[in-house]
């Protein structure tokens, strides 16, 4: 027991210990994600192709299957300075109020204003928008992280900002809303008036609470639209997951330093932002037959993509104007209950991890969100931080997990990502605190109304 109190509460690493370069898992990967189609040829989008939606460096990086390391540009790096390195936290009160013998460590991305992990790939990609003399940017959010972080890192690189925000997290969360407006951006509930795809969507389901689907749509019509604009997202890419590799390379660092191995990784899944760059470094070393680690992706039971979702080609949004991707996919017509309030909404998964989930390289659990948010309330009062209702799809896994290990005595690592605060979701708070929050899970036939809409040519779905 001596020895358990030379490890800190807090792992802290010190300004040269800041990531320099991101990393990128396909380098390692054997079979590498299959690429964007062009949803009309059906044939692999280039350079060229995506040229008029994304940033160009960001596109070069999307496309780069070979390079592992990329080097971080020094401004970015100065940005990162603000906020990173973020803890390692080692979980005491957690550990001694499940009584486990298991040691439970979490990587706290919340120590900035956005609250979250999303301001890693934010300020990236701003700063290229920039670099490349553009005027602005448009986006989707969901709960409003994303959203609040790209007009944090607009606003750093004098950038307009354009949100559309799913409709429900708009009314829901106002304050996070005002954070995005004080920042300088325009925030409009979705799906709106204002784009084609939203006056449909409007049209076609009165009363519609919106889906993140449907926001990208209207983001991307919103910068066809807008000259010296580009369109930015805030998860699932190949780009998003190696920007926020230093989530992930932070955490080895800090094991590193105190000699410690981690046997279990969790990470909550909503596109893949987080769970990919948390695991990155330690996927790595798995890849390349260095170390082994049981990698856990948890998911809400009323947005199940991976546990029940189809690994096909689907579009990435709604509206259908997106290129497909080749991941897990509950289809691009997908709903969530409005009752789900839970986050991690998105209909699909990131490609990369769409397919390292494909060949068996890590597993994934849905969890309903009564005890999602058991879990967080907790670990809040053990712990001293309100997670987000997100990261709380990781604790619930990890205290699971801890309960194992009591159950059979191993002593077993585990590390979580907390992705950030849930401060600005106090909507969800209330209706777990007053009893009126129910679990929701889609039915087979639910399911299939989505599945339906996947597009249909030879080989597509595999399964």
């Amino acid at each position: 027991m001596a020895e358990e109190k030379k490890i800190p509460y807090k792992i802290y690493l010190d300004e040269s210990e800041i990531p320099t370069h991101w990393y990128s898992v396909r380098a390692d990967m054997k079979t590498k994600p299959e690429p964007l189609l062009n949803p009309g040829a059906l044939e692999p989008m280039g350079y060229e192709d995506l040229r008029p939606v994304f940033c160009d460096e960001l596109i070069k990086q999307e496309l780069d299957n070979e390079n592992r390391y990329v080097p971080i540009p020094e401004e970015i790096q100065g940005f990162y300075k603000m906020y990173r390195p973020s803890p390692l936290m080692r979980a005491y009160r957690l550990e001694e109020k499940l009584q486990t013998p298991a040691k439970i460590y979490y990587k706290f991305e919340g120590n900035n204003t956005s609250g979250s992990h999303k301001l890693n790939s934010a300020i990236a990609q701003a700063y290229y928008a920039k670099k490349q003399g553009l005027k602005g940017v448009t986006t989707e959010t969901g709960a409003g992280q994303w959203g609040t972080a790209l007009s944090m890192a607009c606003a750093y690189f004098g950038l307009d900002c354009k949100v559309y925000m799913v409709k429900v997290s708009y009314e829901q969360k106002p304050f996070r809303r005002e954070v995005m407006r004080t920042y300088g951006a325009t925030v409009t509930p979705s799906p709106s008036m204002e784009t084609e795809v939203g006056r449909k969507m409007n049209k076609e389901f009165p009363g519609t609470t919106g889906s993140l689907g449907c926001a990208i749509s209207e983001a991307v019509e919103a910068e066809m639209t807008n000259p010296g604009y580009r369109y930015v997202l805030g998860s699932v890419l190949n780009q998003v997951l190696m920007h926020q590799s230093v989530i992930g390379v932070e955490t080895k660092t800090a094991l590193d330093k105190y000699g410690i191995k981690a046997d279990i990784i969790i990470g909550c899944a909503g596109g893949g932002s987080n769970l990919g760059g948390l695991i990155s470094p330690f996927m790595g070393e798995k890849l390349r037959g260095e170390a082994d680690y049981r990698i856990i992706a948890v998911e809400p039971a009323s947005c199940p993509s991976f546990t029940r979702g189809k690994f096909a080609y689907d579009f990435c949004d709604t509206g259908k104007v997106c290129p497909l991707a080749k991941m897990y996919t509950l289809g691009s017509g997908f709903i969530p209950s409005a009752n789900h309030a839970g986050g991690l909404r998105y209909h699909g998964m990131s490609p990369v991890l769409s397919r390292l989930y494909h060949d068996g390289y890590m597993e994934a659990v849905s969890v309903e969100q009564t005890a999602v948010f058991e879990a967080a309330e907790m670990f809040a009062r053990v712990e001293g931080i309100l997670p987000a209702p997100e990261s709380s799809h990781a604790i619930r896994v990890a205290v699971d997990e801890a309960l194992k290990c009591k159950e059979t005595g191993e002593e077993k690592t585990i590390v979580f990502g907390l992705t950030g605060t849930g401060y600005f979701d106090m909507v969800a708070y209330e209706q777990f605190n007053n009893k009126t929050m129910t679990d929701y899970i889609p039915t087979d036939a639910d399911l299939q109304k989505g599945f339906d809409g996947i597009p249909k040519f030879p080989g597509n779905p595999d399964e």
